[in-house]
């Protein structure tokens, strides 16, 4: 059997259950990932980590909760329900080490584990002739990133999986654990119906102005100081909206993970077709602040992920 849930560690997160204290990293705007097996809280980001107390700092109550779930959570579940059966679980915390990866990939060919657990890592390249089972945990994981290509990540993410399972003479089964059956990712995955996909995603591409019927840049405005980076991703925006004129401009918003490292960023997309100008007000752009030790401009042309 593969399983694959896409988070690793125990716990999404910890939380208070007194108060509603959560947990994150003083670095960056992100919760803290509780890891069991060293019983620390780790950054997935910036790598900081610190132990965990079951005093809340903020109400100082025993009110401590773990809340969500990761491949270590399931790795114990498991374990609870079937004491007997032997389990690899693969993700970064267990192949950081050098020849890790390729010892769990061979003790699971050569059948000393029952269960190959792990992140999207078990999704891609392996060829095991007993696997007869596949079931994804929690499929909405890569379905909810607030990202244009979310639903082809998922539907990619999916069908590879999938394909671990039944890959010799035995024939091989699929089960997908998700709070949104309907969603066509989902549906065109169930049905190996590739080219379904494709022109179900082409038709909302088309309407939202994204790739391959848009170009894309995306602008990162990046500072340790908030006010600053947001009243200069104010001014870039007036500027360029004064001299792109086939362009629409989106933002400035907040990136995704809006401060790493100590270091707030703002993001501004442009969508355009023909714009003659563009590449020269950008560089111009560029130009003005280089040299600015307060505030950091970067660009990204038809980026993978926004």
């Amino acid at each position: 059997i593969i399983l694959l849930l896409n988070r690793r560690g125990y716990a999404s997160f910890i939380s208070c259950k007194n108060c509603g204290f959560v947990f994150k990293c003083p670095h960056c705007d992100i919760t803290l990932t509780y890891h069991k097996s060293t019983n620390n809280l780790r950054c997935h980001y910036c790598g900081y980590a610190e132990k965990i107390e079951n005093i809340c700092p903020d109400c100082k109550e025993k009110s401590i909760t773990s809340l969500g779930v990761g491949t270590e959570k399931i790795e114990e579940e498991l374990l609870s329900i079937y004491p007997n059966i032997k389990i690899s679980r693969m993700d970064f915390d267990t192949t950081s080490k050098k020849g890790s990866h390729a010892k769990i990939i061979k003790e699971f060919k050569e059948h000393k584990q029952d269960i190959l657990l792990g992140t999207q890592i078990v999704a891609k390249g392996l060829d095991f002739e007993n696997v007869t089972l596949v079931g994804v945990l929690n499929a909405d994981t890569s379905l909810n990133i607030p990202d244009f290509k979310s639903s082809e990540t998922t539907f990619s993410l999916l069908s590879q999986v999938s394909g671990r399972s039944g890959r010799s003479t035995k024939e091989g089964e699929v089960i997908i654990q998700t709070f949104n059956k309907e969603h066509y990712a989902i549906q065109y995955v169930k049905n190996h119906n590739y080219l379904g996909f494709y022109k179900e995603e082409m038709k909302i591409r088309q309407k939202l102005k994204y790739p391959p019927f848009y170009y894309i840049v995306y602008i990162r405005i990046s500072s340790k100081d908030n006010d600053t980076c947001y009243k200069e991703s104010l001014k870039i925006k007036k500027s360029l909206e004064r001299y792109l004129d086939k362009t629409i401009i989106l933002g400035p918003s907040a990136t995704n993970v809006f401060k790493l490292n100590n270091i707030y960023r703002y993001g501004i997309i442009l969508k355009y077709k023909n714009q003659d100008n563009l590449i020269d007000i950008l560089n111009k752009m560029i130009n003005a602040y280089k040299g600015n030790h307060k505030v950091t401009v970067d660009l990204n042309f038809n980026p993978g992920h926004l």
